[in-house]
C-alpha cells in the first residue's frame, strides 16, 4: 500500500466515521447526563439546614449562642421544647442535628467550670452534619470570646490588651484550590473527567468492534486510525463544554484558557483511545465490554484520587490508579483550571498520558496478533501428555 493509499483510506473512514456521529448523536447524551447529576451542585454549598434547639437554661448566654448559631450560613434554628419530640423529628429526617442548651451554661461559663453542650446528629450525611459541626464549634468559640472579652475589661485590661490575650495570633487563609468548603467544588472536576473517560472508551471500543467485523475481512492500519481519530473532535467539544461552559454556567472558578483546556484534553483522549484498543483485544464481544465497563466506571472514580487522597491509599491501590488516564487528567485539569498553576508545572502529568497511551496502544496490538495468529491459544492451553493403558 502506497502512502497516498493509505491518506485516502484514512480519509475516507475519517469523514466517514466523523458524519455518522453527527447525523446520529448519540454522544449527546452526555451532556443530557451531566445537566442531571451537576445540578444538584448548583448552588455549591447546602445552607439552611434545620436544627433543633432545647433551651433548658433561658440565660442571656443561651440566648447568644442560639442567635450565634442562626446567624451561619449553614444551620436554621428551629426551637422545641422536649427531648423526645425533637430526637423523633431527627429520626424521620425532618432535622439535621439537635443542640441542648444545658442548665447554668452561663453560670459555668463564668464560673470557668468545663461545659458540655449536647448535640444529637445525622451522621448518614456526613456532608451536612461536618457543616453543621464546624458552625457549632465556631459559634460557641465566639461566645466564649465574648464572655472573655467582658471579663477582661472588667478586669482592667483595654480592648488592645483583651484582643492580643484572647487571639495573639491571626490566621489568614487564602484561596488558591476550588475556594470554600464545597463538596461539589471537590468533586466536580473529577466527575467531569470520569464522564469524559467512561463515554470515550465506550465509543471507541464500539468503532474497534465495528472495524474488525467488518464484511470485507480486517481493515487496514489507516482504516483503523481514521474511525478512531474521528473520535477526537467530538471529544474536544465536549471536554471544551464541560470545563469551560458549563462550570461558568454553574460559577466555579476557572483559571485555564480554551487553548490551555484543549492542550491537556488531548493527550487525556490518547490515553483513552489506547486504553479502549487494549480492552476490545482483551474481550472481544460488545456484551462483555458493556457489562466489564458498567461495573468498573465507579470504583475507577473512587481510586482516581477524587473523593480520597492517593497518598492515604494502600500501595497497590496507588499502583492501580497510576495505570487509569483519569487519575493523572484530573491532577492536571484541576490544577491548571482551579489551580491556577503555570502549565509547565503538569508536564509530568501530560508525560504520562502520552505514555500510557503508547503503553496500551502497544499491549493491545501485540495481544490482537497473538490472538489473531492463535498463538495466545497455544500459550493458554498446552497440550495434555498422552496417558498410558
Amino acid at each position: 500500500m502506497t502512502t497516498r493509499e493509505g491518506l485516502s483510506i484514512y480519509w475516507h473512514t475519517f469523514t466517514h466515521s466523523l458524519h455518522g456521529m453527527l447525523e446520529k448523536p448519540m454522544w449527546m447524551m452526555l451532556l443530557i447526563s451531566l445537566c442531571l447529576m451537576s445540578t444538584v451542585y448548583a448552588n455549591r454549598t447546602v445552607w439552611d439546614l434545620p436544627v433543633a434547639v432545647i433551651d433548658q437554661d433561658h440565660s442571656s448566654a443561651s440566648r447568644l449562642l442560639t442567635r450565634d448559631l442562626d446567624a451561619t450560613s449553614k444551620i436554621k434554628t428551629v426551637s422545641y421544647d422536649s427531648i423526645p419530640e425533637a430526637r423523633r423529628d431527627l429520626g424521620e429526617r425532618k432535622l439535621f442535628a439537635v443542640v441542648i442548651m444545658p442548665i447554668d451554661l452561663e453560670k459555668k461559663i463564668l464560673a470557668g467550670e468545663d461545659i458540655v453542650i449536647p448535640v444529637y446528629g445525622d451522621a448518614t450525611n456526613r456532608l451536612a452534619n461536618g457543616q453543621i459541626q464546624q458552625d457549632v464549634v465556631a459559634a460557641y468559640q465566639s461566645l466564649l470570646s465574648q464572655y472573655n472579652t467582658q471579663l477582661l475589661l472588667a478586669s482592667g485590661f483595654s480592648n488592645r490588651q483583651a484582643n492580643v490575650l484572647l487571639t495573639p495570633i491571626v490566621g489568614q487563609t487564602l484561596d488558591l484550590f476550588n475556594p470554600g468548603i464545597s463538596f461539589a467544588a471537590i468533586a466536580f472536576p473529577g466527575l467531569l473527567v470520569m464522564l469524559l473517560q467512561h463515554s470515550l472508551l465506550i465509543a471507541s471500543v464500539r468503532v474497534n468492534i465495528t472495524l474488525k467485523s467488518a464484511p470485507d475481512g480486517k481493515p487496514a492500519i489507516p482504516a483503523f486510525l481514521g474511525g478512531l481519530s474521528a473520535l477526537i473532535p467530538i471529544w474536544l467539544f465536549l471536554s471544551i463544554v464541560l470545563f469551560v461552559l458549563w462550570p461558568w454556567v454553574l460559577g466555579y472558578r476557572q483559571t485555564a484558557s480554551i487553548a490551555e483546556i484543549i492542550l491537556l484534553t488531548f493527550p487525556f483522549l490518547l490515553a483513552v483511545l489506547g486504553l479502549g484498543k487494549f480492552v476490545t483485544e482483551c474481550l472481544r464481544t460488545v456484551e462483555m465490554i458493556y457489562l466489564t465497563l458498567s461495573f468498573i466506571t465507579m470504583p475507577v472514580f473512587y481510586i482516581s484520587g477524587t473523593l480520597w487522597p492517593l497518598q492515604a491509599q494502600p500501595g497497590w491501590v496507588r499502583v492501580v490508579s497510576s495505570m487509569l488516564p483519569s487519575t493523572w487528567a484530573t491532577k492536571a485539569i484541576a490544577g491548571v483550571n482551579q489551580m491556577g498553576l503555570p502549565f509547565h508545572e503538569v508536564g509530568g502529568d501530560i508525560l504520562m498520558l502520552l505514555l500510557l497511551c503508547a503503553f496500551y496502544t502497544l499491549l493491545g496490538i501485540g495481544l490482537g496478533f497473538l490472538r489473531d495468529s492463535g498463538r495466545l491459544r497455544t500459550l493458554l492451553h498446552r497440550k495434555k501428555p498422552l496417558r498410558n493403558d
